[in-house]
């Protein structure tokens, strides 16, 4: 509008000039050209043009800041100095925790404080991954967002897994359980914060001591541990006496409910010394009574309501006032103490199997065992690892035989020793009840009491099915035909006598 207004002005003045008569002079109008430049303020304008975008780019930056901020997972996912901590978010089952809602803080160990804790902790705590690891997890994670300005201003913070974490301010340094180094504080996420810290800390219940100590790999066995304590000299005597100090020495895995010497002298008077002169027959039922297949630590304990023992009947677990006991009255006074080849649980009381009538009030020295009140037949029945062989019986139309008059050796087959066989077998066998059934069970029935102490001195013996079995001995164990072992001996019954065995013998059919 100024350039217009000027622009008129200037021809006004020029018609004015020229009505006046005189000659308009070239040199004012071109005088003038300078001061419309000089109003025409177009570097003024540019300048406002320019600004308006800026402010456009600001609201466009603020806005996605505030939708993409990663959550407290995404950000140690995407550090590779929590590579380890991500790992054991993962096999914890934590990273859906501090990815979803919620307000958290994390004290992050990076990589080199993993790294710095002793030799395998790492991989112990790994392998435990709903118990431990998430213990410790969950001790580094305080509900809601504690800035670093809010945590130099107390002295504890209480963690998701339950306990506090002391929080100390040294020469302005920040330390968690007095040695635990907060070194990069307020990493913001979307559900919380991040400290990173140089350590691993441990809550209280679980001390740096005493969690290395369950995590040492053990170097003994369990025949080892109880040798070399003398708490256990009268277990060692009765395992060296059975024999079995070498199986609680050798490979596999074991769970045994240790019996200490005060156990074994509750007993009745004479009882231990009579279970000692038949180390073959009571005395290994009695010790197998208190070992369990497999590992099973106390806190698998005592979430059982049974375990089946290696004599092959169960041994009933209860939980009263925060104490295990076996069989209702024999208290496990010490837990978890760890073998190469499995662990010991110490308990108060020597526990019997069920069948050997086992209430102490019934134990009298030697006339524990030596009136038997069941049958052949009668045993086995009762016992969970014959019910495929009492399936048999039953089948081939032989359970009133062995259950009623006469005197039989059994050597019995359990139920992992039918599984030996290859599949479908047994129950090829069930198919034909009075034919290779029969043959087959007979050919594990002698007629007469033949104890262990005189089926050493046999080479071989007639079965009720026509055919001998051979017998040998090798490095003290008893072997029927070569590749069978006799693993129990003399479990006396009214009828005769039952030896276990660990396969199935099998007799050559026509």
């Amino acid at each position: 509008m100024k350039i217009r207004f000027l622009t008129l002005l200037a021809a006004f003045s020029m018609l004015f000039l020229i009505a006046c008569g005189g000659t308009a002079p070239a040199e004012p109008v071109v005088e003038e050209e300078p001061v419309v430049e000089e109003v025409v303020e177009e570097p003024a304008e540019e300048e406002v043009m320019e600004e308006e975008p800026v402010e456009e780019e600001v609201m466009e930056e603020e806005e996605p800041m505030e939708e993409m901020a990663p959550s407290i997972a995404e950000i140690a996912a995407g550090d590779e100095t929590f590579s380890t901590l991500v790992t054991a978010l993962t096999a914890a089952g934590l990273v859906e925790t501090l990815s979803g809602e919620g307000e958290f803080t994390v004290f992050a160990p990076t990589d080199d404080a993993f790294a710095a804790l002793p030799e395998g902790t790492v991989e112990s705590l790994l392998e435990d991954p709903e118990g431990a690891l998430t213990q410790v997890l969950l001790y580094h994670v305080v509900d809601g967002t504690v800035m670093a300005e809010t945590v130099v201003g107390l002295e504890a913070a209480t963690t998701l897994q339950g306990e506090d974490v002391a929080i100390s301010v040294v020469d302005g340094s920040v330390f968690l359980n007095e040695t635990v180094q907060v070194v990069t504080t307020d990493i913001e996420a979307s559900n919380g914060v991040i400290h990173v810290i140089d350590g691993v800390i441990l809550p209280p219940s679980m001390s740096a001591e005493e969690e290395m100590e369950e995590m040492e790999e053990p170097t003994m066995s369990i025949a080892e541990i109880a040798a070399g304590d003398e708490n256990f000299s009268t277990l060692v005597t009765a395992l060296d006496a059975a024999g079995l100090v070498d199986t609680l020495a050798g490979e596999g895995e074991f769970t045994v409910f240790a019996p200490t010497n005060d156990a074994f002298a509750a007993l009745p008077e004479g009882t231990v010394e009579s279970l000692l002169e038949d180390p073959e027959g009571a005395l290994t039922w009695v010790l197998l009574y208190h070992v369990v297949d497999g590992t099973v630590l106390a806190e698998t304990v005592v979430g059982l309501e049974s375990a089946t023992t290696l004599q092959g009947e169960d041994v009933a677990i209860s939980v009263v006032d925060g104490n295990v006991f076996l069989n209702e009255t024999v208290q496990v006074v010490t837990t978890d103490i760890k073998a190469t080849n499995g662990v010991i649980h110490v308990i108060d009381g020597v526990i019997l199997p069920s069948s050997m009538s086992a209430g102490e009030e019934e134990m009298e020295g030697e006339e524990m065992m030596e009136e038997p009140t069941m049958s052949i037949a009668e045993i086995a029945a009762a016992d969970e690892s014959f019910s495929t062989l009492v399936a048999a019986l039953d089948a081939a139309g032989l359970v009133e035989t062995l259950a009623g008059e006469g005197e039989f050796t059994v050597f019995a087959p359990t139920n992992d020793a039918f599984d030996a066989l290859p599949e479908g077998t047994v129950e090829s066998l069930l198919e034909d009840p009075e034919g290779a059934l029969t043959q087959v069970l007979l050919y594990h029935v002698v007629d007469g009491v033949v104890l262990a102490e005189a089926v050493v001195e046999l080479e071989a013996a007639t079965t009720l099915q026509g055919s001998d079995v051979t017998i040998s001995v090798v490095d003290g164990n008893v072997f029927l035909n070569e590749t069978i072992q006799v693993v129990v001996t003399d479990i006396k019954a009214t009828n005769g006598v039952i030896h276990v065995i660990d396969g199935v013998l099998v007799p050559e059919l026509e």
